[in-house]
């Protein structure tokens, strides 16, 4: 089944620039999947009765969706492409999922949401670090 995101790459009038268009297809994706994940955890944490004992999940949570947004939005354009950009920002994207994969699963055992948002920021990243590996 072809996405939108995989169907816009498919449209683009010119080459790529030789980039793997599944892996930069599933990038994408991952990271929209992952700024909802995140901003939707970091709402529920603001819901939490001990939100005190969550600012550094939400403040996490909050700068990976950032992240992964800006990202989403540098791999989705093509023309101009540079390389050291979007090695850059793949670089930094996979960063902050991992450290809110780590932070959202410290409260994981008592908070579903964290659970649920860690899962998408550890698919994120192998999603970043997939990418990275075929962008040379």
């Amino acid at each position: 089944m072809e996405t939108a995101v995989r169907g816009m790459l498919n449209t683009y009038p010119a080459d790529l620039g030789g980039v793997d268009a599944d892996a930069m297809a599933r990038c994408i994706e991952e990271c929209i999947a992952c700024a909802q994940a995140c901003t939707a955890c970091a709402d529920a944490c603001l819901s939490e009765g001990m939100v005190g004992d969550l600012t550094k999940c939400i403040r996490t949570d909050m700068d990976c969706a950032d992240i992964c947004t800006a990202t989403a939005a540098v791999l989705s354009r093509h023309t101009g492409y540079d390389a050291n950009i979007t090695r850059a920002i793949v670089a930094a994207c996979q960063i902050a999922c991992q450290a809110c994969a780590d932070e959202c699963e410290r409260h994981a055992g008592v908070h579903e949401h964290c659970r649920l948002c860690a899962e998408a920021c550890r698919t994120c990243a192998q999603a970043c670090a997939e990418l990275q590996d075929r962008l040379g």
